[in-house]
């Protein structure tokens, strides 16, 4: 099932980014335009997660927080503020209202989509039981969405299942026989050495600008996802 999100904001072309965005990142998104109109639609139904702007038309956003965070229905909803209210006395009193997280317009969309990933594997268990983060690469089991250090990375379907398959047993290592009937399954009769091959893509994939290598060739032996693998030099 997807994650849901709710956008409460009045500006239309920030909503549209948003909402393209977020669905392209496989979210399920609802747009309000006003304060009180979202108040009444959080009473019949309860996201995933709020991003909220802080000036609205009918009913600010920090008001909106506020009463959100006294509704027991609500008062563990994921809350992000977008405001263009920047200095620290402001950030403070967004928070100290309710609010997880904070971010100034203009910002960067996949920063956003970085800070509403990471509340999201924070407050749901079962949001994080989908994902497989390791060092600084995050794979998303439900979406097939690999990242590193937050930017998104491209694979070829064969590999994100080699990468997938890796990842799920850090630190074990895998022979060729193993790998060919885990990741192309046991009915597929190919040549172990195309193990080899769709290895080597994946290194090529996931490691663009010289970054450290996750995966650990096993002379003799195979495969594995380094279990000691962070991500940094």
């Amino acid at each position: 099932m997807a994650t849901n999100v709710m956008i409460v904001e009045d500006d239309e072309a920030i909503s549209l980014v948003l909402r393209y965005n977020l669905e392209a990142e496989g979210y399920a998104v609802e747009s309000i335009v006003r304060g009180d109109d979202a108040e009444l639609r959080l009473r019949e139904t309860t996201p995933d997660l709020v991003l909220l702007d802080w000036m609205l038309p009918g009913l600010s956003g920090i008001e909106l927080c506020r009463r959100l965070r006294a509704r027991k229905e609500t008062e563990r909803v994921p809350i992000i503020m977008l405001t263009a209210r920047g200095e620290e006395g402001e950030r403070v009193r967004g928070l100290s209202t309710g609010a997880d997280d904070y971010i100034v317009k203009p910002f960067s969309v996949p920063e956003l989509v970085a800070r509403i990933r990471s509340l999201l594997r924070r407050s749901q268990p079962d949001f994080a039981s989908n994902k497989l983060l390791i060092g600084d690469i995050e794979l998303d089991c439900e979406t097939h969405r690999v990242y590193r250090a937050n930017k998104e990375l491209h694979l070829g379907p064969t590999e994100f299942r080699l990468l997938e398959f890796l990842m799920k047993s850090p630190g074990r290592v895998f022979a060729r026989e193993q790998l060919l009937d885990g990741v192309w399954g046991q009915d597929v009769y190919i040549d172990d050495r195309t193990v080899d091959v769709h290895v080597g893509r994946l290194r090529k994939a996931i490691n663009r600008q010289k970054q450290l290598d996750p995966i650990r060739t096993v002379r003799g032996s195979g495969y594995s996802f380094d279990e000691k693998f962070t991500g940094t030099k």
